[in-house]
């Protein structure tokens, strides 16, 4: 970034960890090489059987703005994110999941809008790879901002791509991994009048894996309508918006060429 007078903000970097050492060193090094450079990364570990711990501390050893919290046991991912932001000093949080990846302009750019319109909740467009890395065609486009009502009808807000003020994740924790955790989290954080703004451009590279809970898309429609009923919807409305969710996820994956389809 230019000269500036004024410091630039840290943003801590949510990271949560479980059995991912196929793809955790590549998603640390997308971070790594981001040309904002004010952040800590800090990574849950969820109790992990395989080397994804030992490959995290080698990367701690490099890097002092690398920071590791191993859980006990295994608790599940909002336990962890919950975890990285009560640890975080940034007076911003950014996540980004172990398999996923990030421009190297990500951080810049969230950073220069949310300067520019005094804004405090942000995410961007998505680009999609394979399991192994392959691109597949196509780009999610996101709009320039979206308020509650315009959200409830489809999740443009990938995780991966959030970057908000902690001010907000101090109000409001993720909760309910039997649900899409992340949604039911900006829908109560907008419910209040917020707007997220988005930056139309694919700043995250996110993995379709066979394993992830949006790949199965019947469990992602029961997924989706469980996290309606948590924040508070009646069975006619979610089912209203549901119908609408199956609509706007189909026309996504379809022109994103992607055969599976969900969150």
């Amino acid at each position: 970034m230019g000269n500036t007078d004024t410091p630039l903000p840290l943003v801590s970097i949510i990271m949560p960890a479980y059995n991912c050492e196929k793809y955790i060193a590549e998603s640390i090094n997308s971070v790594l090489m981001q040309s904002y450079k004010n952040y800590e990364l800090i990574i849950i570990d969820d109790g992990s059987k395989d080397k994804t711990v030992e490959i995290i501390k080698n990367f701690s050893l490099r890097d002092s703005r690398l920071k590791i919290y191993i859980n006990k046991k295994n608790q599940g991912v909002s336990y962890s994110r919950n975890k990285g932001i009560e640890i975080a000093v940034g007076e911003w949080i950014a996540f980004l999941d172990s398999d996923d990846l990030w421009k190297e302009t990500k951080l810049e750019e969230q950073i220069l809008l949310a300067l520019e319109k005094n804004v405090s909740f942000l995410f961007t467009g998505s680009s999609f790879i394979n399991e192994t890395g392959q691109p597949y065609s196509g780009i999610f486009e996101v709009p320039t901002e979206i308020s509650y009502n315009q959200l409830l009808k489809q999740n443009v807000i990938s995780c991966s791509s959030v970057m908000i003020k902690k001010f907000h994740l101090e109000k409001y924790k993720m909760e309910r991994d039997d649900t899409h955790e992340d949604f039911g989290l900006w829908l109560r954080i907008l419910k209040n009048g917020t707007k997220a703004y988005g930056i139309n451009e694919p700043l995250l590279i996110y993995r379709i894996s066979s394993k992830s809970k949006s790949s199965n898309k019947i469990k992602s429609v029961k997924m989706t309508y469980k996290t309606y009923r948590y924040v508070g919807l009646n069975f006619f409305t979610s089912a209203y918006y549901l119908f609408w969710y199956i609509v706007k996820s189909y026309i996504k994956y379809k022109n994103i060429k992607i055969r599976s389809w969900g969150n």
